[in-house]
């Protein structure tokens, strides 16, 4: 049995990733950033749930003061941010690189004395830093920040692995399910594959990365080769 960490796992990819590791017979540990939501999903799922806003770095460490033993840590919290240079906002800005950035490095600070030399840590990032788009200025930068961290991190903490995985359009997920036919036929067309990416490919990505003892410093691409078109 595994101890396994999932902060931002109360929804999407973060829960699935969760249940899967419940699934497994792990003893699992999800954050979300409210308490109830974050209680009541992992007793959904027989997790164990705590509260923690990755935006607010100082209170992280009390937050996580109940875990105990850390093998594996999954960085899934994320924020959606549309946000524009012409109409640029400071304070939804400042949000997200402290969520990414700061959240998730203090994160790793807090958690390293319960991690041992096997231990492996997953950051999620995301494709707009290959593919950006209008209002993703911030997005994009925090992402690509994602690999700068994730490489200096598995120096940091070597022999513990650090690893970052950049999904791209999660069909299935709930933020890409209920947009129009035709917008995700468009983005499916533009893939060598044909297909998109599903919650299914990432959380076995995410699992791939936390257990092969050889990949170590990586970017993992999860988006069906659609960066290549």
């Amino acid at each position: 049995m595994s101890g396994v960490v999932v902060v931002g796992g109360t929804a999407g990819i973060g829960l699935a990733i969760a249940r899967a590791r419940v699934e497994r017979g792990d003893d699992v540990v999800l954050t979300g950033r409210d308490a109830h939501r974050a209680g009541t999903r992992a007793k959904e799922i027989g997790a164990r749930g705590l509260a923690l806003d990755l935006s607010r770095p100082q209170e992280i460490a009390p937050a996580l003061a109940g875990v105990e033993h850390v093998d594996h840590l999954v960085l899934a919290g994320i924020s959606r941010d549309r946000n524009t240079v012409t109409e640029y906002d400071v304070e939804a800005a400042l949000h997200l690189v402290t969520l990414k950035l700061v959240g998730y490095t203090e994160v790793v600070h807090t958690l390293l004395p319960r991690m041992t030399e096997e231990s492996a840590v997953v950051v999620f990032g995301g494709q707009a830093k290959e593919r950006p788009y209008p209002g993703a200025t911030t997005v994009a930068t925090v992402n690509a920040g994602v690999t700068g961290l994730v490489r200096t991190l598995a120096l940091e903490l070597a022999p513990i692995r650090v690893n970052a995985v950049h999904p791209g359009i999660v069909g299935d997920s709930p933020f890409w399910a209920d947009k129009p036919a035709d917008m995700l036929e468009g983005y499916r067309a533009q893939t060598p594959t044909g297909r998109l990416a599903r919650m299914r490919d990432v959380v076995d990505a995410v699992d791939f990365l936390l257990r092969n003892t050889a990949v170590n410093g990586v970017d993992l691409a999860v988006d069906g080769g659609w960066t290549l078109r």
